[in-house]
């Protein structure tokens, strides 16, 4: 056996006798024509491959005419497109208001199938504008069976599948459990054009498990068209913690994936029912892998955030945060229970 061979140079170079002595086999390993260029090459820094991609966030007030506001959107996902947008997001149940502030049979109308109206509008939009579309809807799926849904709708304007709202929360002023019945579609992802995006919507946001289950079906960029804001006899008091809370959740579901999070949300203070009602808190944003925020929208104005990300930064940061490495997947069985007694 010979042993394993470094070349070296100055005094302990490897003589032309001693080569000559060698194998045949190791004197054709031990051609070292090039070899001080591959060292140098080696000790150049890795080079990233730039993924670039551009995110459009659609962040607007609503009127209480879904026609209005159907409108106004396919105009707004227009004018991203124009500034360079590639995926463009909108806010939770952007053709009306916010009807879940009471519970009211009245407002099932407002649900359409999916395909329908909302899919096959933004459906000729992709095509025309060659951009990924997340549009959210109230979907009716059967009588009496409804959902809070996105539809993701690819460059050529397919359809390439639906996320169905998991969490539906039942909080004052927020009764979704009235109105939707919780999605049976798992956490998932798809390939588009641009990248491998997942959607989860509002509500879903605050919960680790969701966002963890989309990154490990492979996406790349969390999506969450949200409807959230602060009941304004509380504002004063919470108004800041409660916002710094949605915020950072959505930032730590970006830095223990290691992926981009994009949240958009809705402006305008909203009284379909009379009373207080909502003021949404807008401040639509997206943050990278490391949890930093790139870009935010004002909390009170309708804005179009335009984002370009580069998806080479997904690679980076779970290599040197390898929080995907180091899970215990043998030891997470009790996630499943309720609560461990």
């Amino acid at each position: 056996m010979y042993p394993f061979l470094i070349y070296r140079k100055g005094k302990n170079a490897l003589s032309a006798k001693k080569y000559s002595q060698l194998p045949l086999f190791f004197q054709h390993k031990l051609d070292l024509t090039g070899f001080k260029n591959t060292i140098a090459h080696a000790k150049q820094p890795m080079v990233k491959t730039p993924k670039k991609v551009t995110l459009g966030l659609l962040q607007h007030a609503c009127e209480a005419d879904p026609v209005v506001n159907l409108a106004h959107v396919r105009q707004a996902v227009k004018k991203a497109a124009h500034a360079g947008a590639q995926i463009i997001c909108t806010q939770e149940l952007f053709a009306s208001q916010y009807f879940a502030q009471s519970e009211d049979h009245a407002n099932f109308h407002l649900a359409e199938p999916i395909p329908g109206p909302i899919t096959e509008a933004f459906q000729q939009i992709a095509r025309e504008e060659n951009v990924v579309i997340i549009a959210s809807i109230f979907e009716k799926r059967a009588a009496g069976l409804h959902h809070n849904t996105a539809a993701i709708i690819d460059v050529d304007g397919s359809l390439l599948g639906v996320y169905r709202k998991m969490h539906i929360p039942d909080d004052p002023l927020y009764y979704e459990k009235f109105y939707f019945t919780p999605g049976d579609l798992g956490f998932r992802a798809w390939n588009t054009a641009f990248g491998r995006i997942g959607v989860l919507i509002c509500w879903d946001q605050w919960f680790p498990e969701a966002a963890r289950l989309t990154a490990l079906a492979g996406a790349e960029i969390l999506l969450y068209p949200t409807a959230i804001g602060w009941h304004p006899s509380e504002k004063a008091a919470e108004g800041e913690h409660q916002h710094n809370a949605w915020q950072t959740i959505q930032r730590s579901h970006a830095i223990a994936n290691g992926c981009f999070v994009a949240a958009i949300n809705r402006v305008g203070h909203e009284k379909p029912v009379g009373g207080d009602g909502l003021e949404f808190w807008g401040q639509s944003f997206v943050c990278t892998p490391s949890g930093e925020i790139m870009a935010q929208a004002s909390a009170n104005e309708p804005e179009i955030l335009v984002t370009e990300i580069d998806l080479a930064q997904i690679d980076e940061a779970r290599t040197h945060w390898p929080f995907l490495r180091d899970r215990r997947i043998d030891a997470y069985g009790g996630i499943t229970e309720r609560f461990i007694d």
